[in-house]
C-alpha cells in the first residue's frame, strides 16, 4: 500500500487517534469487557470536541479501534486512520508501552511532518498524551520520555490517579470530567495550531515499533503437542489440522490461521520475543538440564493424547513440574466431536497431567462446570496472557533465589 490517506482535497480527517493497548477479561467466562472504560472515554471525548468545535453532523470526530481481529482489512484501516487523523493521543499504561501493535501506530503517525502555524515556546508534534494509569514507577521509551508534556494541567487528580482511577471511583466524577475536558481542549488546540499533511497509507504489520526494542532477555518459547494430518486418529477430523503439528486450528472459523500464530501475537504485544516450535523440537531441551533459559508455555490438543508413542514426554515434563513452563489446552466447545468424546479427553488429561491437576493449575478452556460458556478465540488470548506471565514470573523468581558464586580469586579457600 502506498497511497495517499485522503480521498479527495475535502476529505474530513478526524480530529484524534485514540492509541490505547487492549486489556484481557478477567477470566475465561462471564466478565465484562474492560475495554468498555476506553470506549467511554473515547465517546467521553468525542462529545466534548463537538461542543468546543462548530463540526458539522456526520463529521468525523476521532477514530478507536474497537477490535482486536487482526487480518489484511483490519491492519488497512489503521493505516488509513493513522494516515489521516489530525492528532495522535496515545493512552498511556504499563501495557501499552509493551504492545507492538501501539508501538507501530506511534511510528506510523510521527512519520507525518508537522508545521507549526505560529511560533510557540512549546514545540507542537502532534501527539497529545494520557494518563491511563499513573506512570510514575515505570520507565517511559525515549520516543514518550522526550515529549514536552504537562500533565498537571489536567489536574491534579488525573496526573496522580489517571483517567481510569477518576472513571472507576465514584468521588473523582468532577475530576474526571474536568481532565476529558481540558484533554478535549488540547486535542482541538493541537489540531488547529498545526498542520499535519495527510500522509501514505503503508502496510501496517510491517512496521516497526517507536518502542525501545525488548531486552534480548524477553523471550517467550510457544510448543506446540498436536497432530499432523497424516498421523490423526480414525475418528478425528483433518479439518482443525495441517501439515505441521504448529498449524493446529482449535477456534476455526472464528480464526483461519493457526492457534500458535494468535499466541505469538499475544506474547509480542507484551513485549516479548516468542519463537513457536513443535514440542517434539523443544522436548529436549524442556526435558533436560536444570531449568529452562527463557519461560515457555506449552498449547496442548488433547486429541493427541491418545498418540502413546508420544505422550510419555509431555507426561515426563508435567512430573518435572516446572514453573516456568506453563501448560494450556485450549479446545472449542463448537467442536463437536470434542464434545462427542469430552469425557474420554477429560480422562486423558487427568492421566498425563496429574501433578498440574493436583496443583489447581487448572488449564484454560477447560468447563467442568455444567452449562459453562463455550471456549473461545477471545478467551485464550486472555489465558495466554496470564500464561505468559506465570512462567515468566516463575523463571525470574529462580534466577532471583539461584546461588550466584563468588569469582575465582575471591572463592573461600579449602583445606589447611
Amino acid at each position: 500500500m502506498n497511497s495517499p490517506a485522503g480521498r479527495g482535497k475535502e476529505a474530513p480527517r478526524p480530529y484524534f487517534f485514540l492509541s490505547y493497548a487492549h486489556t484481557p477479561r478477567v477470566n475465561s467466562r462471564g466478565a465484562a469487557d474492560p475495554n468498555l472504560w476506553v470506549a467511554k472515554l473515547y465517546q467521553d471525548l468525542c462529545e466534548a470536541i463537538l461542543q468546543i468545535t462548530d463540526l458539522p453532523a456526520g463529521h468525523p470526530i476521532g477514530f478507536m479501534d474497537r477490535s482486536m481481529h487482526q487480518g489484511q482489512k483490519w491492519a488497512e484501516r489503521l493505516s488509513r486512520e493513522l494516515a489521516g487523523c489530525r492528532v495522535f493521543v496515545p493512552l498511556y499504561s504499563p501495557r501499552y508501552f509493551k504492545s507492538e501493535a501501539c508501538g507501530r501506530e506511534w511510528h506510523l503517525f510521527t512519520r507525518r511532518s508537522v508545521y507549526q502555524r505560529r511560533p510557540t515556546s512549546e514545540r507542537m508534534t502532534g501527539i497529545v498524551p494520557a494518563l491511563w494509569v499513573p506512570m510514575d514507577h515505570y520507565p517511559l521509551p525515549r520516543v514518550a520520555g522526550e515529549l514536552q508534556f504537562n500533565h498537571d494541567s489536567f489536574g491534579g487528580d488525573y496526573a496522580a490517579e489517571g483517567l481510569y482511577a477518576l472513571m472507576k471511583i465514584a468521588a473523582f466524577s468532577s475530576q474526571y470530567h474536568t481532565a476529558v475536558w481540558r484533554l478535549a481542549q488540547r486535542i482541538v488546540d493541537v489540531a488547529e495550531q498545526t498542520v499535519i499533511p495527510a500522509g501514505q497509507v503503508l502496510d501496517f504489520e510491517s512496521q516497526p515499533s517507536a518502542f525501545d526494542p525488548p531486552d534480548v532477555a524477553d523471550k517467550v518459547r510457544i510448543s506446540v503437542y498436536s497432530y499432523r494430518q497424516p498421523e490423526l486418529p480414525p475418528n478425528r477430523s483433518g479439518a482443525w489440522y495441517g501439515e505441521q503439528r504448529t498449524d493446529w486450528q482449535p477456534f476455526r472459523p472464528d480464526s483461519g490461521r493457526p492457534l500458535a500464530q494468535d499466541a505469538a501475537d499475544v506474547a509480542r504485544n507484551m513485549g516479548f520475543q516468542p519463537t513457536v516450535r513443535e514440542f517434539e523440537e523443544e522436548s529436549e531441551y524442556l526435558l533436560t538440564g536444570e531449568r529452562p533459559s527463557a519461560p515457555c508455555v506449552l498449547l496442548v490438543d488433547r486429541w493427541a493424547f491418545l498418540d502413546g508413542r508420544r505422550v510419555e514426554a509431555v507426561r515426563r515434563l508435567d512430573r518435572r513440574n516446572l514453573g516456568s513452563v506453563a501448560i494450556i489446552e485450549p479446545w472449542n466447545r463448537e467442536d463437536q466431536q470434542s464434545r462427542d468424546h469430552e469425557r474420554m479427553l477429560n480422562d486423558l488429561g487427568d492421566s498425563v497431567l496429574a501433578v498440574s491437576r493436583g496443583a489447581l493449575q487448572k488449564p484454560s478452556l477447560r468447563d467442568d462446570a455444567a452449562g459453562g460458556a463455550p471456549g473461545s478465540l477471545e478467551e485464550f488470548r486472555g489465558e495466554m496472557e496470564r500464561a505468559v506471565m506465570r512462567a515468566c514470573t516463575a523463571h525470574e523468581q529462580h534466577h532471583r533465589d539461584r546461588p550466584t558464586e563468588p569469582p575465582e580469586d575471591r572463592r573461600p579457600s579449602i583445606g589447611p
